[in-house]
């Protein structure tokens, strides 16, 4: 029996505002290349993932300044490339470009997806231990506060509180300690297939990979729904 279920955050819980692709667009024009947001959505999740797993093997953020612009060089190409451009920037261009972006991402604010706090509501209902677990390690207390999450969740766990990020154990295992329950009774909603389900799985969690936009059509060997709401059927409750 389900006794707590946890949740990622980014593309499961919250996405950006404004969106990442808008904010793409935006410095790509800057260097002459005009792709519209629309075209530049798939690239940006193709190279999200190819990041978080490569960030598994090798955290991104304590390699040298020289592998960590090779690997953020990387990343605009692989938008570029999954938007159908035929236009093949230099390195030192594709790194200009990511650079831009992240300034302009400065000022950027989380929102919730539509599906968010109904969901909840209903778990919370159910009397379910409900908890976050991110790879930020900011302090996520204020933005869950603003965007009225606090009343659903029972405790947030960041990568920084634990130092350790997803999908390596600690971060389940702390989550597991503060639900109160054993790993057979948890259930771990995320995203990504590498940090999210072989995470979870990793200390005996069930995992549940949130495919919202169909990224992961091969994933054949976890439960796999493509909204949160979907999560309630998931979970055989009793909503009547």
């Amino acid at each position: 029996m389900v006794k707590a279920v946890f949740f990622d955050w980014f593309n499961t819980l919250a996405h950006y505002d404004p969106p990442r692709e808008e904010l793409q667009s935006q410095a790509l024009r800057e260097f002459n290349i005009n792709i519209s947001p629309v075209q530049l959505l798939p690239g940006i999740l193709v190279a999200d993932r190819e990041y978080f797993e490569e960030n598994t093997v090798n955290p991104v953020r304590q390699r040298s300044p020289e592998d960590q612009a090779k690997v953020f060089t990387r990343y605009q190409k692989t938008v570029l490339e999954q938007a159908g451009s035929d236009i093949s920037p230099e390195p030192e261009t594709l790194l200009k470009i990511m650079t831009r972006v992240q300034q302009l991402a400065e000022k950027i604010s989380f929102v919730l997806f539509d599906d968010v706090l109904p969901t909840l509501k209903i778990l919370k209902q159910q009397n379910l231990v409900m908890g976050l677990l991110t790879n930020l390690d900011s302090d996520m207390k204020p933005i869950c506060l603003q965007l009225g999450l606090e009343p659903y969740l029972n405790f947030i766990i960041t990568s920084g509180e634990v130092g350790s990020d997803k999908p390596h154990p600690p971060i389940f295992q702390g989550a597991l300690r503060q639900a109160g329950v054993d790993a057979a009774a948890a259930v771990h909603v995320g995203d990504q297939y590498q940090t999210d389900v072989i995470g979870a799985r990793g200390v005996g969690i069930t995992p549940v990979l949130l495919d919202r936009y169909q990224l992961s059509p091969e994933v054949d060997d976890c439960p796999k729904i493509s909204s949160l709401t979907e999560l309630i059927e998931y979970l055989d409750l009793d909503v009547s």
